[in-house]
């Protein structure tokens, strides 16, 4: 399965949530913005959003500083 992920094809190696993709990609605990398919995923649903072939996906992580 493939989603695409900041613009770019990424495979998956089977049932993923957004949660998980998280952990997969090292951002567990930071603070990151979701968006699927042009909709925003609340922090909260995290772990009850699966992914599906086809997904488009953008993360932005957060970086603080001034």
């Amino acid at each position: 399965m493939d989603i695409t992920l900041n613009g770019e094809s990424r495979p998956l190696s089977g049932p993923t949530t957004v949660a998980q993709l998280l952990e997969e990609l090292g951002y567990t605990g930071k603070r990151v913005a979701v968006e699927r398919n042009g909709d925003i995923v609340p922090k909260s649903q995290h772990g009850d959003t699966a992914l599906a072939a086809g997904d488009k996906l953008e993360i932005v992580v957060a970086v603080g500083g001034g």
